[in-house]
């Protein structure tokens, strides 16, 4: 009879344990379908932003790592002409002024050409320069990684940790170096923009002339570029008069945050959105087809 009761107290515990819903709850549970896709997943968290169940970073940190599962190396890279290298068939004395100007941590050395990558020189070997009188660069080379321009950057992060690599070549079909790409890149596609005391807004940066294709010329603009910057670079005459930002024209063109993928024409301008979150507009492929008339916003 107490082993009876026991048992009887047992599954009463056990049943308390478990959460009380409603009747209504339980109702909405069987009529309510689970996302069957990224899209519908994407609706509901967008749902629970608006609705204060998560805050406004946490969805743009969400979309992000969905983001890194689309883009590829291409995407993101620095491109060949923006990168910051280290000719090591120079003198030493040459280069370090760039070094101590720039101050990465990491620098890619080529031997005369930018194509001809012999290494990656890291800025805390350099200061050995100072303290040892037979210094020779080429014994603080260390190996170079590449990958090509569509190795994806969720699959690139995961490599990036597993080998403890920092930074990568990117190659194009031909086998030259397209650009470079660093595991700072790769985060900052999830957490945002990842600023030190040594990251400066420069304006060169903000719009980036890309190989031109097709009839028109193209380029990368960052979503904060200021419009008048924006129309002096590309000869183009669009209004400031309500907003001061590229990505804040968009919106307000659009009535909307846009989403990555969108593109959309503005006069003789073709937009395409590379990057954006659930707050703002972060990069743009920007195609210039034709001669571009003033276009109020």
């Amino acid at each position: 009879m107490q082993e009876h009761s026991s048992k009887v107290t047992s599954k009463v515990r056990s049943t308390d344990l478990k959460p009380h819903r409603s009747l209504f709850e339980r109702l909405t549970a069987l009529i309510s379908p689970e996302p069957e896709n990224r899209d519908e997943l994407l609706e509901i968290l967008v749902d629970a932003q608006e609705r204060k169940l998560i805050d406004a970073d946490a969805l743009a940190m969400i979309e992000g790592v969905f983001q890194v599962s689309d883009l590829c190396a291409k995407d993101i890279m620095v491109p060949r002409s923006q990168m910051d290298v280290i000719d090591i068939s120079t003198p030493i004395t040459q280069w370090m002024p760039q070094v101590l100007a720039t101050a990465h941590s990491r620098f890619p050395a080529v031997d005369g050409e930018r194509d001809k990558v012999v290494g990656v020189i890291l800025a805390k070997d350099l200061l050995r320069y100072y303290a040892e009188d037979n210094f020779d660069v080429h014994k603080m080379l260390r190996s170079v990684v590449y990958i090509p321009e569509s190795k994806r950057l969720n699959i690139l992060l995961r490599d990036f940790r597993a080998n403890r690599n920092h930074m990568a070549m990117v190659v194009d079909e031909y086998g030259g170096v397209a650009g470079l790409i660093t595991i700072e890149d790769v985060l900052e596609q999830i957490v945002g923009d990842i600023d030190d005391e040594y990251d400066f807004d420069e304006e060169e940066d903000n719009i980036i002339a890309l190989d031109n294709e097709g009839n028109g010329k193209r380029w990368r603009v960052k979503g904060l570029t200021e419009i008048e910057q924006f129309n002096e670079v590309l000869g183009v005459n669009l209004s400031d008069k309500i907003v001061d930002t590229i990505g804040g024209f968009i919106s307000d063109h659009l009535q909307r945050v846009p989403h990555k993928g969108d593109a959309f024409e503005i006069g003789q301008l073709h937009f395409e959105i590379l990057r954006a979150d659930a707050r703002q507009v972060q990069m743009i492929l920007i195609e210039k087809r034709s001669t571009v008339y003033a276009v109020d916003g």
